[in-house]
């Protein structure tokens, strides 16, 4: 049956279609530097969040968790996830897209952005995190996976970036 229409005793009636919800944008990036102009090309037009938080709110996060491969995260997994779980999961979630849903865990509010976050301060912000990866080595253990090479944490930031951007979702107007 069409979507829009309605069959009621043999004949067709055109009914209202229930507005679908927007759907999650296909994100993939090879470089930190195409997360940035990104998070600008959709700033710069209209677009509309699938989910919780809102497009600043995104950004802010995705820089707070670049900070935190270089200042630390706060915050680690249980030590029986760190070494039975992670060593198994690691390498799947460097190079496979990152399922949505993951709930932080309450010490991780290093990485909780603000309800009220601005969309400019965190592009700048993300601006400032990302030119990091060129003035420095990520040096900080990741929460679950413990210390990786700086090739490593730039494939989970990316994976990480790809998951919260495909949240964000160009519109017409």
């Amino acid at each position: 049956m069409a979507r829009g229409m309605l069959v009621v005793k043999g004949s067709f009636m055109s009914t209202q279609t229930k507005p679908q919800p927007a759907r999650r944008q296909d994100v993939h990036y090879e470089e930190l530097s195409e997360v940035l102009a990104d998070a600008r090309s959709l700033a710069a037009r209209p677009h509309t969040t699938v989910g919780k938080w809102t497009f600043a709110q995104i950004v802010e996060h995705l820089a707070r968790a670049i900070d935190a491969c270089f200042d630390g995260f706060g915050f680690k997994a249980p030590w029986f996830a760190r070494a039975l779980i992670a060593p198994f999961l690691k390498n799947s979630f460097l190079i496979k897209p990152m399922r949505a849903g993951f709930k932080l865990p309450q010490n991780a509010d290093s990485l909780q952005p603000p309800a009220d976050a601005d969309l400019n301060e965190a592009i700048n912000h993300l601006e400032r995190a990302i030119a990091r990866f060129d003035e420095e080595t990520p040096s900080q253990p990741h929460p679950f996976f413990g210390r990786m090479a700086a090739q490593e944490v730039e494939m989970l930031q990316l994976r990480h970036s790809e998951m919260h951007m495909s949240f964000v979702v160009p519109t017409e107007g």
